[in-house]
């Protein structure tokens, strides 16, 4: 099998593309200015495969989609073929690539909808020319469920992987549309209408020190928070911070998507499509406990004059946390989104090892390695 990484800029976000041999697309998207949801998933996804103990992960060739020949130098010193795109708007060399190949996995921004379709397309003329299956394995995130406590309604509801999340997040697209759900609705749409297995891993907040040997380490939403922290000398939350969000350590989410790949190319029937939302949760948090351990981070490391936790509004938390679009801030930092999995467990074979010990330790981790970025 070959698996393609479209890297653009392999920074943070990525695409992971797989035929018989493997390609990968790292990418670093703008939108607006402001990076969205960038993550160290891509590349630490790439480094748990290439250093993987298992003969069917081993036995792939990798290649990469990246933006850069220094980047694409870097790759192909791992092992890995890189091939060079502009940016993910590239959709036709993107829809080329895919379709050189069997499987995609796309660790790049979910809310840029155009190269996950044509991701899919690529693969359905891959499908077309070997008259073999192909596969698209999608990153997504749990902000797609989440409730506008702020603006909206409240929804406590912790769903399962096992309801019909594809109906909810269609039903959610009718009411207001949202990228990243937009994305995923037209990654199981279109991979219906055009013969492609779909997989969905829909995550929670990320946390911890990713292992990527090339890129971003860090996660989004924490690193977001402590970076404001910094500036503004405190912690802080939207309103009282009541709302509930489910995390998952970057380690345990990289072995997730090696479980899951490993099940698409031993040919296992795994549920795709509609039915192929897997969620990754390991535990829960508040987000006015979140801000509590920054507080206390800050504080302890001398980067703070004081752990309390301050309150802010919606319109402030928008233009510090998410690039002043407040529907962001309001799904992605003040949000109820609790998720419960089940899928990945029983059909998988997840066994995730990182506790809640892990999460509070990490926050202290990735404030130290943030402030020492800044020179704070």
């Amino acid at each position: 099998m070959v698996l393609v990484l479209n890297a653009e800029a392999i920074v943070q976000d990525s695409i992971l593309c797989i035929a018989r041999s493997i390609a990968f697309q790292f990418t670093q998207y703008r939108w607006e200015s402001v990076q969205k949801w960038a993550t160290s998933n891509g590349g630490s996804v790439l480094t748990t495969l290439l250093s993987s103990s298992n003969s069917s992960i081993r036995a792939l060739s990798i290649s990469a989609l990246v933006r850069g020949e220094d980047k694409a130098a870097q790759l192909a010193d791992l092992g890995v073929k890189p091939i060079i795109i502009k940016s993910l708007d590239d959709l036709d060399a993107i829809q080329v690539a895919a379709s050189s190949h069997d499987i995609v996995l796309n660790l790049a921004s979910g809310y840029h909808t155009a190269s996950a379709r044509a991701e899919i397309l690529g693969l359905a003329a891959r499908k077309r020319k070997t008259g073999k299956d192909v596969y698209f394995l999608h990153q997504s995130g749990t902000s797609n469920l989440a409730d506008r406590p702020i603006t909206g309604y409240v929804q406590t509801r912790v769903f399962s992987d096992r309801d019909n999340i594809y109906e909810f997040e269609v039903q959610r697209e009718e009411l207001e549309q949202y990228a990243q759900r937009t994305t995923d609705v037209v990654v199981v749409q279109t991979g219906k209408e055009v013969g492609v297995k779909t997989y969905i891993i829909m995550s929670p907040t990320i946390y911890g020190m990713g292992s990527a040997k090339v890129g971003n380490r860090l996660s989004i939403q924490i690193p977001s928070l402590v970076k404001a922290a910094l500036k503004a000398d405190r912690a802080e939350t939207v309103g009282k911070g009541e709302g509930v969000w489910n995390y998952v350590h970057i380690e345990d989410l990289t072995v997730l998507w090696e479980q899951l790949l490993l099940k698409v190319v031993q040919g296992e029937a795994i549920p795709q499509g509609e039915e192929g939302i897997y969620f990754s949760e390991t535990g829960e948090f508040t987000w006015r406990s979140l801000a509590e351990l920054i507080g206390k981070a800050g504080k302890e490391l001398g980067k703070l004059e004081s752990a309390e936790v301050a309150q802010i509004s919606l319109e402030d938390a928008a233009k510090k946390w998410a690039g002043g679009d407040p529907q962001l801030a309001e799904l992605g930092f003040a949000s109820n989104a609790r998720t419960k999995t089940g899928l990945a467990k029983e059909l998988l074979g997840w066994e995730p090892v990182k506790t809640k010990e892990d999460w509070e330790r990490s926050v202290r981790e990735e404030f130290e390695a943030i402030a020492k970025a800044q020179g704070a």
